[in-house]
């Protein structure tokens, strides 16, 4: 049998579901292998005694920091409210640094990264959180390479994800990495999950993201590009539309919403397009037409630039299949 040895760190408010999400992916590994594989996890308190989580639920770890260890394979850290207390906490900090240099892999969920950027382990590393943290995570570390838009990031040995949920895409890219795919495949299947989404894809969508006023000029253009989604959407066009000179619709809609009338505009069709990838067979070059853009290529041009992963491989991790959908 194979085991595989993972250590996570718990503290006074932790985020449960950090916790409870790979523990069940891991557990399912060592059923569905017929005992062939296993996840060995050991909690880890950084206080001696029980601790509590953020939802209230109280457990008792396995070890402490002040205990002897196994040696483990891979460190989790997860996120939580209480995760800023640890930063001043120079036992805690030493640990995760000692860790850092036994472990095979040392990864932080949602705000979890926090405590490996006070543990030096982020300085000049890409790195994700909780969108929520990112201009924190910003000013604290500033060292850091910070991609606030990816469901989780590798660099090196050290993983990072976004918030949450995104714990259980992190254990499944580990159990693709110790086991292969298709274990990764069965255990998403057995916790009716996606098999795991990319790392490129955004936290949350560009179009739920922009939540402006009625009547303002951001909700006309919201409205204008969901009603429309085929066409082929220019700066000028947009501001015939509306009645506004493009110099003038873009400092209003640039200081309502933070970006340029053309940067939401590829954003929501990648928005659209992510849709048709993620529930349909559409071929690529049909759906960039649905989006307004005039071929695949120029589909799979705005997906690199904007996610950093091609729609052929968006489609192939996020529908948890491996069929090879051709364009047409």
């Amino acid at each position: 049998m194979r085991k595989i040895t993972i250590g996570i760190l718990v503290f006074p408010r932790f985020q449960l579901l950090d916790l409870a999400g790979p523990c069940d992916a891991f557990g399912e590994v060592k059923v569905l292998s017929n005992g062939e594989s296993e996840y060995e996890i050991f909690t880890v308190g950084t206080t001696r005694g029980p601790v509590q989580s953020s939802s209230g639920i109280t457990l008792t770890p396995d070890r402490t920091i002040f205990d002897p260890c196994p040696h483990f394979d891979t460190l989790i850290i997860p996120g939580g409210l209480g995760i800023f207390n640890l930063l001043e906490d120079s036992t805690v900090i030493d640990w995760i640094v000692k860790q850092g240099y036994e472990c095979r892999r040392i990864s932080a969920i949602c705000n979890g990264v926090f405590a490996l950027g006070a543990a030096g382990m982020i300085n000049g590393k890409t790195v994700t959180t909780h969108w929520m943290d990112v201009p924190r995570l910003a000013s604290m570390f500033k060292r850091a390479l910070i991609e606030p838009d990816r469901i989780f990031v590798k660099d090196g040995h050290i993983y990072t994800t976004a918030g949450v949920t995104a714990g259980i895409d992190l254990s499944l890219l580990f159990i693709e990495e110790d086991i292969d795919k298709k274990m990764a495949l069965d255990v998403a299947k057995y916790l009716i999950v996606y098999l795991r989404r990319s790392g490129g894809q955004s936290q949350f969508s560009p179009l739920l993201e922009s939540q402006a006023a009625e009547n303002s000029v951001v909700a006309s253009v919201h409205s204008y590009i969901l009603g429309n989604p085929e066409a082929r959407h220019t700066l000028e066009s947009i501001s015939e539309h509306l009645n506004m000179s493009p110099r003038n619709l873009t400092r209003i809609f640039k200081k309502e919403c933070g970006m340029t009338p053309m940067n939401y505009v590829n954003d929501a069709r990648i928005d659209f397009a992510r849709r048709y990838l993620e529930s349909t067979d559409m071929g690529y070059k049909d759906i960039a037409q649905r989006c307004g853009l005039e071929s695949a290529e120029a589909l799979r041009r705005i997906f690199v630039r904007r996610l950093g992963i091609t729609p052929l491989e968006y489609r192939e991790h996020f529908r948890s299949s491996n069929e090879d959908i051709e364009s047409n």
